[in-house]
């Protein structure tokens, strides 16, 4: 069996630095320190946080204090455990900071409590008496808004303490696919073998050209989730009832109703996405299937061949270095600042490009306000992930330039709209590439490019997005979610979009298992909504020029100033409708008649 590489036989090249955080874990554990000494300080003002303009002004600005401080504490801690949670010391400092984090909630429960039951007549005349008050009055509104779902002061205060329990299902969930879930080497029909990890699965193998190793290697990737099914099963489910609990107590008319009163989107919203692309894409993607399976000479069409490459001899290989010099050439329209950004993040290192034992799967960019922003990928040398790379480049580009302009309480938007400017970087990235692409090869390769950003948005996090609102209707329905009952949704929401078209591997019920987002409230049908935003506010970019840019970084600058709706309103679009959504699965449709055009 073919060993991978431990954390510290990494070239550090490959690593992120971490220096701008605090340069040990030592700086780390003082900094912990002073900040658990600050925290008690805030509860003088429990009962007293209304008392005047002059001390809600207090309040506020310590909590806001308070709030920076533990940035670059839970951050660091984030990022070391991320980078290798099998690391004992990353898995302490994660606890920590999971135990203050908690504490600091705890402290702050009862200003909002507080503030909620303030008259429209009292803040009207606190905001006279104290006009800064003004900065902070998103947040006070949202308190307001709130109030009705608050609960007692003793019980919020209970609920406080308790989130760090709360939060069990999701730590042990990372803890246990970083730390324990483990795959099996495998051997393709010449009887080479490979070594297997998540990573490598999803960002080479279920890419291969070689029909036995994309079908060897999901069969044991599958092999090796199917170990910890009742696991996962079980910890999901708990996450799934203590929400609905919550919204009970809390006075919703459904758990649904309850995420996305965060996310600041109504069910009609929700509802509207899920199925407009759940219907009206399934004809286009299934007739992409069978384009696969016909030019690729399958016997059959199954789910490990569905991102099998359809030009299985042009593959091109990319640098790390290389993909970023094209990412900056294409993304000149967005303006010099933004350009430098990216210049900067290759310089200073923020992006964690390596593949190591215990490090977190996937790809994700983590903005500490006050500081830049952090990229976690596993580079392959394969010039597809530079459409990632670009992804979470957007992604630090929204909070880089949000944090520029925006206090820390008003600087990051709603879930609903948070895959917008990172899609948009996507596209950008797609026409810019076709543009300069001098063979057909290249622009099939460009065109299959981007329906993979289209696919993982639109169909892999939206079939989990169905697949999810099915859980929680059950749930409410007190429907026991057992493993066979999760397995069973996911391969009925498989069955239901791909039809005949595609045969059901063994294991591909078992997908539902490989993500994280279950375990962040309603963020998995968020990938397509941003991307339906990004879509429709980059053809105008490429068909109006500046004005539509201007528009786009206005929005980025805004942060969370405003709720998710009238934030895309200032990009120029209007999500209130699916007017949008349909116009983007149009486009998608589009390319795959290209594509058919191309072998035709």
């Amino acid at each position: 069996m073919i060993n991978r590489l431990k954390r510290a036989e990494i070239e550090q090249s490959q690593t992120w630095d971490l220096d701008s955080l605090f340069s040990n874990d030592d700086n780390w554990q003082h900094a912990y320190d002073e900040f658990s000494k600050q925290l008690p300080k805030l509860d003088a003002y429990e009962g007293q946080v209304t008392e005047s303009a002059k001390t809600l002004l207090e309040v506020l600005t310590y909590q806001e204090k308070l709030q920076q401080q533990i940035v670059p504490i839970q951050s660091y801690a984030h990022l070391k455990s991320a980078a290798d949670g099998t690391d004992p010391k990353n898995q302490e400092l994660s606890g920590k900071t999971s135990r203050v984090h908690s504490r600091m909630l705890r402290a702050f429960a009862f200003i909002e409590y507080e503030i909620a039951q303030l008259s429209k007549d009292e803040l009207e005349q606190y905001f006279n008496e104290e006009p800064v008050l003004r900065e902070y009055e998103r947040f006070i509104t949202m308190c307001q808004t709130n109030k009705n779902h608050l609960l007692s002061k003793e019980t919020e205060h209970a609920l406080a303490t308790l989130s760090e329990t709360w939060q069990a299902p999701y730590t042990i969930y990372k803890q246990s696919k970083a730390a324990d879930l483990n795959f099996s080497s495998f051997t393709d029909s010449k009887g080479n073998e490979y070594p297997l990890s998540q990573a490598l699965f999803e960002d080479k193998y279920e890419l291969s050209s070689d029909p036995s190793i994309r079908r060897n290697a999901f069969a044991r990737f599958s092999e090796g989730l199917r170990n910890y099914n009742h696991t996962f099963a079980s910890t999901f489910a708990t996450e799934v009832n203590r929400q609905v609990q919550e919204s009970q107590l809390r006075g919703y008319s459904s758990v649904l109703d309850m995420l996305l009163d965060d996310q600041e989107v109504d069910q009609d919203t929700y509802h509207r996405q899920i199925n407009t692309i759940y219907e009206q894409l399934s004809p286009h993607m299934q007739r992409f299937a069978k384009l696969k399976k016909r030019i690729l000479g399958l016997d059959e069409m199954t789910f490990a061949d569905l991102k099998a490459p359809l030009d299985p001899n042009y593959n091109p290989e990319m640098s790390f270095d290389e993909a970023m010099d094209v990412i900056k050439d294409a993304l000149q329209v967005m303006g010099s600042d933004y350009v430098s950004m990216i210049e900067k993040s290759h310089e200073e290192r923020w992006v964690d490009q390596a593949d190591n034992i215990g490090k977190q799967t996937g790809a994700f960019c983590m903005s500490p306000y006050g500081y830049h922003p952090y990229i976690l990928l596993t580079w392959t040398n394969m010039m597809r992930g530079t459409f990632i790379l670009a992804h979470e480049l957007g992604h630090a580009g929204h909070f880089y330039h949000a944090y520029q302009n925006q206090r820390i309480g008003t600087s990051r938007p709603s879930k609903y709209m948070i895959e917008a400017p990172s899609t948009m970087n996507e596209l950008l990235l797609a026409d810019h590439l076709l543009k300069q692409a001098d063979s057909n090869e290249m622009k099939r390769f460009v065109i299959l490019s981007l329906l993979g950003t289209y696919y993982h948005n639109f169909v892999t996090h939206l079939l989990e997005a169905h697949f999810q609102r099915e859980v929680y209707l059950l749930a409410e329905e007190n429907v026991i979610l057992t493993t066979s009952k999760l397995n069973e949704l996911k391969r009925e929401t498989l069955k239901g979009f791909w039809g005949n078209s595609v045969t059901l591997n063994d294991g591909a019920e078992l997908t539902w298992m490989r993500q994280p987002h279950y375990y962040m409230g309603l963020y998995p049908y968020t990938y397509s909504a941003g991307l339906t935003a990004s879509t429709y506010a980059s053809q105008r970019i490429l068909e109006e020029g500046q004005p539509a840019v201007d528009r786009w970084l206005d929005m980025i600058n805004a942060g969370g100033s405003k709720p998710p709706l009238e934030l895309l309103q200032m990009a120029g679009v209007d999500m209130s409708s699916s007017a949008p959504i349909s116009e983007a699965v149009a486009h998608v449709g589009s390319l795959i008649s290209e594509l058919e055009r191309s072998f035709d």
